[in-house]
């Protein structure tokens, strides 16, 4: 999760051999931290090993692929949960809007709640 751990590794891999290095984003915001930086400097640090990818793990929302794909990460994991929502990219925001509402107004309908 660290840009050192990421260094001692690009540092002691074999340049002929295909490797993947895993950086935990996900596990970094749950910190509270911005992780695109730190994985905009792993990128940089592995440009000494063109057999090496960096893989964005742990993602926790939709906007982790679109950041990690917009960094050039190599592999992006992802939940199924996630996945299900690659349908809202682009969305109008005014129909989503009203489509959660819409949704809210049921929710509150079937639980007999009243306002």
């Amino acid at each position: 999760m660290t840009l050192d751990q990421v260094k001692t590794v690009v540092k002691v891999l074999d340049k002929k051999v295909p490797s993947i290095i895993s950086v935990f984003a996900g596990r970094i915001a749950d910190t509270g931290r911005d992780p695109i930086p730190i994985m905009k400097d792993c990128l940089n640090e592995m440009k000494i090993n063109s057999n090496s990818e960096l893989l964005w793990a742990s993602s926790r929302e939709l906007l982790n692929i679109i950041q990690a794909d917009n960094l050039g990460c190599h592999i992006i994991t992802v939940s199924k949960d996630i996945i299900n929502k690659l349908e809202l990219i682009n969305l109008n925001l005014e129909e989503y809007s009203l489509d959660t509402v819409k949704t809210f107004y049921k929710d509150a309908s079937q639980a007999n709640f009243k306002i």
